[in-house]
């Protein structure tokens, strides 16, 4: 063979090559994921504190007044329901929730944790926290004779630390009996989005952490929303957010074991939204479901006799998914939906308001509502021990995250970071 044919074979070896790498690549702007991490944190912030209003003033049975008798649509902009501990949450009314843009956000019970859990994968130089480094820093940010923002399976963790158990013991049944309580969700989101496109690994950080409170449905529930924070990224083309998020639901639900409550809670909420039921009515039927007629093996309705039930994992899971569904990949819409499907209704509305708001970036969040907001969050709200007494931006917040997914990228991915071209290459698994 003459030495022109040679090179042309080799030319075309090379293109082939270099076509096939792109093909199997992911790549990332750094700035952009930035944005969307900024985005994550206010999306939650504005969520979280519009929830609040709500929280705990429908809780279901019994329709006597407390938790009775849940919210529609056309209370939104209305007055708040005093809720079970007789208060009303925050507001008069139910509407958004905003720090101006002059002052500061406060840390609450879902974003305080996640807050941690970033803080200790820097300061321990890991990517994979273990039980005592866990324990260290509950120990070491949480207050232990004050208000300390914990509830159920959180605080009876934290109880536990205190007497020298170290994760995952702390959500051993035999020694936490809130172990399906919904705490795990609001604190371990944010690992999906250490991993772009990369769900196993997700998991895998997120392991320890979800398991600091959490087992069986509650963990697996967590796990969820995990895959879905993870699959934000995944380099798929839709025509819209609505089929992205469809789609990355879809996924995260394959990891649900089937004969569990928890996918099946799933099924029978996407079953109604493809009858095109609407959300009141399929809200109304999962809470006779499951709090009434107790199908599917769940209990909590009775085995928590406090309210029902109403801080367990399944029920307020069954109620993320209707909005989630429902809201159709609008972050106000998906927002107010879970806001008032009642329950924990903080926690979903945090949960998919961090997630869209991911999705879409601050730029976008700021597009959708209108107007500019703080960037500034206080950490010392509920939790202690920070620099800067405890004030930190949602941006220092996200170069942190990038510092973090730097070393994802590279040591668990298999990919590059490419610092000139502030870009993260990363193989995509098929």
């Amino acid at each position: 063979m003459n030495i022109k044919y040679t090179l042309i074979i080799a030319a075309i070896i090379l293109i082939n090559t270099s076509c096939s790498s792109r093909l199997n690549e992911m790549v990332i702007d750094k700035n952009q994921y930035r944005d969307q991490l900024e985005g994550f944190w206010l999306g939650q912030c504005i969520a979280n504190w519009t929830g609040l209003i709500t929280e705990g003033d429908k809780i279901g049975i019994p329709v006597d007044g407390k938790g009775g008798g849940f919210y529609t649509r056309e209370n939104w902009g209305g007055i708040d329901h005093p809720n079970i501990w007789g208060s009303n949450n925050y507001s008069e009314t139910i509407d958004f929730i905003y720090a101006a843009k002059d002052s500061i956000w406060g840390a609450d019970d879902d974003t305080d944790i996640e807050y941690m859990y970033q803080e200790l994968l820097i300061e321990n130089n890991t990517l994979f926290l273990d039980g005592e480094q866990i324990r260290a820093g509950w120990l070491n940010h949480i207050y232990k004779n004050e208000e300390n923002y914990l509830w159920v399976s959180n605080q009876r963790a934290f109880d536990l630390m205190q007497e020298g158990i170290v994760p995952p013991d702390t959500s051993d049944p035999k020694n936490n009996p809130f172990y399906e309580m919904i705490d795990a969700q609001l604190t371990t989101e944010i690992f999906g989005l250490y991993a772009p496109g990369n769900p196993e690994t997700a998991l895998s950080m997120s392991y320890l952490p979800i398991r600091t409170s959490a087992r069986e449905n509650a963990a697996w529930i967590a796990e969820f929303y995990v895959i879905m924070h993870s699959l934000a990224t995944y380099p798929n083309k839709f025509n819209s957010t609505k089929q992205k998020v469809q789609w990355m639901a879809a996924k995260a639900r394959e990891n649900l074991p089937n004969s569990s409550y928890a996918a099946k809670m799933y099924d029978f909420v996407l079953e109604h939204y493809h009858k095109n039921t609407q959300w009141e009515k399929t809200r109304d039927l999962l809470h006779e479901k499951y709090q009434i007629n107790q199908d599917d093996n769940y209990f909590w309705s009775t085995k928590d006799e406090s309210c029902n039930g109403c801080f367990a994992a399944g029920i307020n899971f069954g109620a993320s998914i209707i909005s989630l569904l429902y809201g159709e990949g609008d972050i106000k819409e998906t927002i107010k939906i879970a806001v008032l499907s009642g329950w924990d209704s903080d926690n979903p509305a945090a949960t998919w308001g961090g997630l869209l708001g991911f999705m879409i970036g601050k730029k976008g969040i700021t597009e959708a509502f209108g107007k500019e907001f703080s960037d500034q969050f206080n950490i010392h709200r509920t939790r202690k021990g920070f620099k800067n007494e405890g004030i930190d931006t949602f941006k220092n917040m996200a170069d942190k995250g990038l510092l973090i997914i730097d070393k994802v990228v590279t040591s668990e991915l298999n990919g590059l970071v490419d610092n000139k071209n502030q870009q993260w290459k990363i193989p995509i698994n098929k």
